[in-house]
Parts: structure tokens; C-alpha cells; sequence
């Protein structure tokens, strides 16, 4: 008995590293944010040895769920946090977290690179993801089915596009979900027919189409001055959560995410920052 409460002892040393002087950040969510997310990791780690990061995705669901169970303690999500949610965790831990915007993106809209179609607007794309255009050739195409792509519901971006797109309409049952934003762009990557949406810091081998707010509006491409003007339609910010007032090293190192220095790395990787 007394090895193995000696054993037991080891692991629990082993595991927790702030006993070694090492302080361990756990953040776990949005697909849309995890090449993003892994930059700030890797770069504030470089400058801080005695600090490690560890980030995963599984969609803003999944993260905000691991922030609720306590298996995470910064929670990534391209969609604000639902009121449920926060109920949910101050269920748990009396409080109802803390939200920190930390980035914008413009969403964009993929579609092949030999596709003629320059632009969209808002009811065209919620006339593809409901259903109800099924041809390119509506679109000012070729006479070629649509081959429709999105995200799974567990992420933000999902979330997302459905109630600001969609208006809360239910997406076509003919969409074929992916697991990530980067396989919707390699989806429409080899796909002629295809279309897609996600993160602007994922735009590459594929054609960002411009969005009109309506029929008679100008269409606006995803770029920092048509994002931060409000021009582009479907702009959004990108949120950390976490559960209580950030202390000790989550503190340092959200505040450096928002730093100068940190906000370099949300242009480097494609996204916008927020000051």
C-alpha cells in the first residue's frame, strides 16, 4: 500500500508541472482559429521556455464544452458563446467566464479557381445552402449541379453562417460536411462545382467571391478595409473564453495575445486585427 501511494504521489508530481516551475496553458476549440492559436503558441513559447501551450481543435462546440467540464482553460470560438452555455458554467463554477475578443475575420466564400462566378449575395448563398438553387447556371454558370460543402455542427462556423446567412434555416440535406475548414477548402480545391465557406486565413488554391448584401448593393471582397468599414456582410469576431478574471500566467499571456506583438501574428496568419 505504501508503494503505491508513493507511485501515485510520482504521477501526480509528474503531472502537474507548475510544481517544476512550469507553467502549463491548455486552449481547445475553433478549427477556424487553430492555425492562428498555434502561431501565438509557438512564438510566446520561443520567448517564454518556462511556459507550454498545448492546442487542439474539435470546433468551437467542443471547446466550449471542455471550458464548461473544466478540461480546458482557454476556449477558442468563431461564435459568441450562447446564453445556455453560460448558464451551463455558472452552474458549474459560479461564474459565467469571461469573454475577450481577439481577432476579425471576414468569412469568405470559396469556390474553384476555373469558376466564372465572381460574386454572390446573401440570398443567393442562402438560396444554395437551403436548396433551393441547385444549378450554376442560375448563378450566371455552367449548367452543372452545385456541389454544396460545409462545416459539421459542432462548429462555430456553422453556427455562424447558419444564423446569419441562412436566417436560421435548416441547410440542405445534400451538403457534404467536413471536418475542418482546411478540407472544405481542399474539397473545393479539386472540385469544379464546388462551394464552400471559412475562415479568410484559409483562402489558398482556391477564389474568394465577393458578397453583396442584397441584389442592388456593390459586392465586397473579405479584406481588412472592407471587414473593419462593415462592408463585408459576412465579417465576424473571433473570441477566447475563459472561466474566471485571467490571472498569473493566463493573464501574461492573453494580455501579450492582445499586444501589439500579438496582433502582428493575427495579419501574418491571414486574419484581422482587432485594433
Amino acid at each position: 500500500m505504501k508503494q503505491a501511494g508513493t507511485l501515485a504521489l510520482i504521477l501526480a508530481l509528474l503531472t502537474n508541472a507548475t510544481l517544476f516551475g512550469q507553467e502549463k496553458i491548455t486552449v481547445k476549440g475553433s478549427d477556424t482559429m487553430v492555425i492562428l492559436a498555434q502561431r501565438w503558441a509557438e512564438r510566446y513559447m520561443a520567448a517564454h521556455p518556462d511556459v507550454t501551450i498545448q492546442v487542439t481543435g474539435g470546433g468551437s462546440g467542443t471547446g466550449i464544452s471542455a471550458l464548461i467540464n473544466g478540461a480546458t482553460d482557454i476556449c477558442n470560438a468563431s461564435r459568441p458563446m450562447k446564453g445556455s452555455e453560460f448558464d451551463k458554467l455558472k452552474q458549474r463554477f459560479g461564474t459565467r467566464g469571461v469573454e475577450i475578443k481577439s481577432a476579425l475575420d471576414g468569412l469568405s466564400v470559396y469556390v474553384n479557381a476555373e469558376s466564372p462566378v465572381q460574386e454572390l449575395s446573401l440570398e443567393q448563398l442562402k438560396d444554395i445552402y437551403t436548396g433551393k438553387i441547385t444549378s450554376w447556371k442560375d448563378l450566371g454558370g455552367p449548367n452543372t449541379k452545385i456541389i454544396v460543402y460545409g462545416r459539421e455542427n459542432s462548429s462555430g462556423t456553422y453556427v455562424y453562417f447558419k444564423d446569419n446567412v441562412l436566417m436560421g434555416e435548416d441547410y440542405t440535406a445534400t451538403m457534404q460536411t467536413m471536418p475542418g475548414t482546411a478540407a472544405v477548402v481542399n474539397a473545393v480545391a479539386k472540385d469544379k462545382a464546388g462551394i464552400g465557406y471559412g475562415g479568410a486565413a484559409y483562402g489558398k488554391g482556391i477564389r474568394e467571391v465577393k458578397v453583396k448584401k442584397d441584389a442592388s448593393s456593390p459586392a465586397y471582397a473579405p479584406n481588412l478595409e472592407n471587414i473593419k468599414s462593415g462592408n463585408y456582410p459576412i465579417s465576424r469576431y473571433l473570441y477566447m473564453y475563459v472561466r474566471n478574471r485571467p490571472a498569473g500566467a493566463l493573464k501574461t499571456y492573453i494580455d501579450w495575445i492582445l499586444s501589439d506583438e500579438g496582433q502582428k501574428i493575427v495579419t501574418e496568419v491571414g486574419y484581422f486585427p482587432i485594433r
